[in-house]
């Protein structure tokens, strides 16, 4: 399920982005684009983009949302260490330093 979550995402990320850039630039703030003879100069291209952008990002939401939501309920290894029974040292082996391992000579 998260692989086929992931495999969405990716594309859904990928469509994202390719229809952000297509979107004509109405600012012109860094003073390219957005220039009358810009690829899309239909009114109804623009809505058609600015709609695709919309959903595809509340796409991207939900499928963000669910993918922590199942990263949440999948039990890590640190919940199954601490869900295991404590190890009881004995006297015996309180006393014991376990050994280092030294550099060959040579």
């Amino acid at each position: 399920m998260q692989t086929v979550l992931l495999s969405i995402h990716l594309i859904v990320a990928l469509a994202l982005v390719v229809t952000i850039l297509l979107q004509r630039s109405e600012g012109g703030a860094l003073g390219i684009g957005g220039g009358a003879g810009g690829m899309m100069t239909a009114r109804g291209a623009g809505d058609l983009l600015t709609k695709a952008t919309k959903w595809l990002a509340i796409i991207f939401l939900a499928n963000s949302l669910a993918l922590g939501w199942l990263a949440g309920q999948k039990k890590g290894d640190l919940e199954t260490v601490v869900a295991e029974e404590p190890v009881i040292q004995t006297e015996e082996d309180g006393d014991k330093i376990p050994e280092l391992p030294s550099l060959p000579e040579g």
